[in-house]
């Protein structure tokens, strides 16, 4: 306790003036004098701990000052008074402070009024902190009384290690007796083996410890997980194959028994061809499996695939069967009572909306999944375990059977697509059952109608009327272009003349327009418009205008529409040595759209061969090649490739290819047959330059597809062995061109009237036709020749007729020279037109391409259409403006800047929506197609190698931070199930949009652990909006490989968003079963093509955009991320605003 303390003069008279106006008790005292005679009359106030007295109440100084800190006040009774005074006494009321400080004397108060003097002796009480005094006393007690104990502990801990010495000194002395005693008594060895187990026991438990932490019991763990998921999978799998066979082929069976059987039982064999085999086996190796979980954590399954194994040869027969019984399928689904029996049994709740085709297809992506598991065994396998070399024989074998079924797989998914679109189309579309049909693109065009006089109606291209009435679903196939209109649920309608088959086709790419028409359509619509003129043989002729909604989709329908044609021209070929196995280049079993073999693995110079390859042009091909090229070599070599091809013709073209071209047609015979006889045979096949920008450059350019007159007749083929040199240095052709040879031909008969495309004439209408030909103003614009199928017999012609006499000296150079500089052109087209992100990426490529095709140009030798042509690639490369008017992600980023965000509550829920879509299709679109090879979005460098795809991730994620975000701000309940609502109202909405991205990140957004627990939201949460929650998350579930999001997406039309999670995963399946070189450094092709058909869809939605109109508010508060939460803040939140219940 504090004794003294010193204070001056100020300090006193400033405590006191503080004690006058605030002190806790005030008030006038007697106080007794120090003589003890007499009583003196004080004014007194409290403060804290001190007690100040005054001589009167208006005093300014302060008399004196008591320290009360540890003092005691008690009520003390009245002193015997003297009688004179007894009756003055009886009414003052007295109290004592004693203090604890030595020498000092007791003070003694005294009050009349008794009330006062209890209030000051509680005051006084209060303010001697007498209690903390006491707590001080009591815990000093406390303490002395442990340091006795401490103490106290000290002694005994030195007592005890004074026993143990003594103890360590007893023991050895033991050990000394019993060192002499076993010299003479075995009585120990039981001691001696119970301390044996105690030592062994302690030292496993240590060792086993130690590998319960170590990498090899982690390793086997995740070996084990691995196995717990093949189980799952396997379960799945064998309910698949019993819905296959006990709702499908066994009812099947019982109706090709019945009296008007709808199928037979060969067809219904055929179908499924060991399926019910299938089944039995997988039975087995499930059951296996099982009982291999139940003796568990002994898990040995090499045996179970040593059974499994010499069963493949049944997978095989279903494999090479597969695409055979799909198309038995679509040949009895022509059958109407069986095509409804059909539908019946795919209305089965146990289908859930599957068909046939899809439960066929099961057993084709089985053995892929199992090799996938076994890489995943052997990766934490360990080399010395026993199951490795086994594992290792098992995965070999399962290898290469899916090299054999990755083929058949490929080719029958074209079958199911058009399954798929046949089942939309409510009239039905028998082509579509033909299976050699293959599905090249769809996408939304403009069909423009046509006037009662035949004329065009260019006038109402702008109207917004035309484009709601004229929008079609269009649908492009290797031999017919389907035009249909969207209706209810999603069906599809033919539309008049909606079968349009591309052999009786021309191509126009530009029509002819007068400035009127160019002023009444709209800028907006110029250059976007291109014409079909069909003119079958078994009706009359009409035309269909159609037009794309931007130049670079323009661009993609004509280039694929032109190559189908390409392909349809080359279906026949004369060559079997093309498509035989070599040293440096091996084909597969399966025929792609062009119907031939398609390589499977060659080498980069036998690729880059085949790609100027004369006798070889395939649309397959080329896309392959071209999306996939890097991943082999580069750009540059490709584009040398093409230079040397056009420079030096005649040295850069194998040897084999002149061999064919030039054969002698006696020693040479056609692979499908006689040269036809007919002189119609020998029409001649155009196509025109690429896309043009201006129309002044070319009024009209046709492409001409009509082929099967001259391609196909009677079953037969011609063939480029018809072209061969004679003696004299002519170019011989059929004998049935005579009538050509003997008539003077000039290199207008390239030319094909506009007014009559098709009208070839024959013989006796040769004079007619050679007047017509000298009016000037009767000719259309040059038209390119595609194909060197079609260079070598026309160019054959003309090299004989069209040229000077020295020209026709050197006319098999001159022919090939034709032939190499179309071949060049058209690969650089197509490059150029579909592949523009090479060249906008690559400023050099882009800059040797101009500089080659401005060398083209000034050529003297070039032909007028080939210069054209070159002048036309030139414009598609240097144009800034690509024709598509939609807003770049960059400016939407820029716009937002610059735009206050406001709240959620502003915005409709079409609103977001509307904007989620836009921004998803534009982040979407920004990604080019090279970072879809070599999984480089699974690196550690992945930001460098693929920004676009990270970019895209990204956006993921902060579109799913910002959802959740703004559901957790909220702190009132109603205001979370508003917020909930809302954004399943805008999932569903993109639903519509196609936008199934945003489904995705608004549904995971939901299913994140900060929100899925607020339990008492969700009981708010209506029936109506949780149900359709479970709908969106059905659509978009990752089960099956995403198949109801894959079905979706085969059934909507572009423009849409596709969850990219799901092409990623693709690709990855891709990667790590197929490597990218054979083990002879040969190209694995098949590999090429697999991924070169995922590109391909999804370079399908990036380039059909959305019609959106931006609104930078909405797209601001979408992008702005202050106020979004990471994942652990919003966890906190969520605890805040619903706290755990105690369990």
């Amino acid at each position: 306790m504090q004794k003294g303390m010193r204070l001056n003069d100020g300090h006193v008279a400033h405590l006191g003036l503080l004690a006058k106006k605030d002190g806790a008790r005030r008030g006038y005292l007697s106080k007794r004098s120090a003589d003890n005679t007499k009583w003196h009359t004080k004014w007194f106030a409290l403060l804290q701990n001190m007690l100040f007295y005054f001589e009167t109440d208006s005093s300014s100084r302060p008399s004196g000052l008591y320290l009360l800190e540890g003092c005691v006040c008690d009520r003390a009774p009245s002193p015997k008074p003297p009688l004179s005074a007894k009756d003055s006494l009886e009414k003052q009321h007295y109290f004592t402070v004693n203090f604890n400080h030595e020498n000092q004397k007791t003070l003694e108060l005294r009050t009349e009024d008794a009330k006062d003097c209890d209030e000051w002796v509680a005051a006084i009480a209060h303010a001697s902190y007498r209690n903390l005094a006491t707590e001080h006393e009591a815990l000093m007690q406390k303490y002395l009384h442990l340091l006795q104990i401490v103490e106290t502990e000290k002694t005994v801990a030195k007592q005890l290690r004074q026993q143990i010495e003594d103890g360590e000194i007893e023991i050895e002395r033991l050990k000394a007796e019993i060192a002499s005693l076993l010299k003479d008594h075995e009585l120990l060895s039981p001691v001696q083996s119970f301390l044996r187990g105690w030592l062994c026991r302690r030292k496993w438990k240590t060792i086993i410890q130690d590998y319960i932490r170590s990498p090899h019991a982690d390793s086997m763990r995740k070996r084990n997980q691995v196995v717990f998921s093949m189980l799952e999978a396997e379960a799945e799998y064998v309910q698949q194959l019993h819905i296959l066979v006990n709702n499908f082929l066994r009812p099947l069976r019982m109706a090709a028994s019945s009296k008007k059987p709808p199928i037979t039982h060969d067809d219904v064999s055929s179908i499924f061809l060991n399926s019910e085999t299938i089944m039995f086996l997988h039975q087995i190796f499930y059951q296996g499996l099982k009982a291999r979980i139940s003796s568990w954590p002994t898990l040995v399954l090499a045996d179970l695939f040593d059974i499994l194994l010499p069963m493949l040869n049944i997978y095989q027969e279903f494999v090479r069967n597969h695409q055979y019984s799909l198309q038995i399928l679509a040949h009895c689904k022509q059958n109407r009572d069986f095509d409804k029996l059909l539908k019946h049994y795919e209305a089965k709740p146990d289908c859930e909306e599957r068909t046939l085709e899809t439960f066929l297809t099961y057993p084709m992506f089985q053995i892929p999944r199992y090799i996938l598991t076994l890489h995943e065994l052997l990766a934490h396998t360990p080399h010395e375990h026993v199951e490795r070399n086994s594992l290792d024989y098992a995965k070999s074998k399962l290898e290469e059977l899916s090299r054999i079924m990755h083929d058949e797989v490929s080719e029958t998914e074209n079958i199911r697509k058009n399954l798929a679109i046949e089942r939309m189309i409510i009239e039905g579309c028998e082509i579509l059952l033909d299976t050699s049909q293959t599905f090249v693109r769809q996408g939304s065009l403009i069909q423009v109608p046509m006037s009662e006089k035949g004329k065009i109606t260019r006038g109402r291209l702008g109207s917004l009327s035309l484009r709601k009435e004229g929008e079609r679903q269009c649908f492009l196939f290797s031999k017919h272009l389907i035009i249909c209109t969207r209706g209810s649920g999603g069906k599809l309608h033919l539309t008049k003349n909606g079968v349009i088959s591309l052999i009786d086709c021309t191509l126009v790419e530009e029509p002819e327009s007068t400035d009127e028409d160019a002023k009444t359509s709209g800028p907006d619509i110029d250059h976007l418009d291109f014409k079909i003129v069909v003119e079958p043989k078994d009706s009359s002729s009409f035309t269909v205008i159609l037009v794309a909604s931007s130049r670079q989709e323009k661009a993609a329908w004509t280039s694929d529409i032109s190559q189908v044609g390409a392909n349809i021209l080359f279906l026949c070929r004369s060559d079997a040595s093309l498509y035989c196995d070599d040293v440096d280049i091996r084909f597969s079993k399966t025929m792609n759209s062009c119907k031939v073999l398609q390589i499977r693995y060659a080498s980069v110079e036998r690729l880059l061969e085949r790609l100027t390859d004369l006798r070889f042009l395939s649309i397959d091909f080329l896309n392959t090649f071209l999306h996939s090229y890097r991943v082999f070599t580069t750009a540059l070599v490709v584009l040398d490739k093409l230079i040397t091809i056009y420079k030096k013709p005649i040295s850069a073209i194998p040897a084999r290819s002149l061999e064919l071209l030039f054969a002698n047609s006696q020693n040479n015979k056609l692979l499908y047959g006689e040269p036809p006889k007919s002189p119609r045979a020998n029409r001649k096949f155009s196509s025109p330059p690429p896309l043009s920008i201006s129309k002044s450059s070319s009024p009209s350019r046709r492409r001409k597809l009509s082929l099967n007159i001259p391609i196909i007749t009677g079953g037969k083929a011609l063939d480029l062995a018809a072209l061969s040199c004679s003696s004299n240095g002519y170019a011989g052709v059929y004998s049935s061109m005579a009538p050509f040879s003997k008539t003077t031909l000039d290199i207008n008969k390239l030319y094909v009237s506009s007014g009559y495309p098709n009208k070839i004439p024959d013989e006796g209408e040769a004079a007619s036709e050679k007047q017509e030909e000298s009016v000037p103003g009767k000719q259309s614009e040059s038209l390119w020749v595609w194909g060197a199928l079609a260079q070598g017999a026309t160019l054959g012609a003309v090299a004989v007729s069209g040229f000077p006499t020295d020209q026709r000296n050197g006319d098999k150079e001159f022919v090939i020279r034709r032939a190499a500089t179309n071949r060049v052109l058209n690969v650089l087209r197509h490059w150029v037109s579909k592949h523009s992100q090479d060249f906008e990426t690559n400023e050099e490529l882009k800059f040797r391409v101009i500089g080659f095709l401005e060398e083209v140009i000034h050529d003297p030798e070039l032909l007028t259409q080939e210069r054209k042509a070159a002048a036309n690639i030139i414009r598609t490369l240097t144009q800034e403006d690509p024709g598509d008017n939609q807003i770049t992600l960059e400016e939407v980023v820029q716009m937002a800047e610059g735009v206050r965000a406001e709240p959620f509550e502003n915005h409709s829920a079409l609103e977001i929506a509307e904007q989620l879509t836009l921004l998803d299709h534009l982040v979407f679109k920004k990604i080019p197609y090279e970072e879809f090879f070599g999984q480089g979005w699974m690196k550690l460098e992945k930001n460098e190698r693929t920004p676009y795809i990270m970019k895209n991730t990204k956006h993921f994620n902060d579109v799913s931070n910002l959802i959740a975000s703004e559901i957790i701000r909220n702190e009132e309940i109603a205001a979370r199930v508003c917020a909930i609502e809302k954004w399943v109202a805008v999932a569903d909405i993109c639903r519509c949009l196609h936008n199934y991205n945003a489904v995705l990140e608004i549904t995971s957004s939901l299913n994140r652990s900060a929100i899925f627990r607020l339990k008492k939201t969700w009981l708010k949460v209506s029936k109506q909006t949780k149900a359709l929650i479970d709908k969106l998350q059905k659509l978009v579930s990752s089960e099956g490989r995403f198949k109801n999001l894959r079905e979706a997406l085969k059934n909507c039309d572009p423009p849409c968003v596709p969850y990219l999670g799901m092409y990623l995963t693709d690709l990855a399946f891709i990667e790590e079963g197929t490597p990218n070189y054979t083990e002879d450094g040969l190209v694995n092709f098949s590999k090429m093509r697999m991924i070169s058909h995922i590109i391909r869809e999804i370079r399908q939605f990036q380039q059909t955009s959305y019609k959106i109109e931006h609104q930078p508010k909405v797209t601001q508060y979408l992008l702005d991320q202050s106020c979004v939460m990471d994942e652990e803040s919003l966890y906190e939140a969520s605890l805040r605003i619903e706290p755990k219940l105690p369990s």
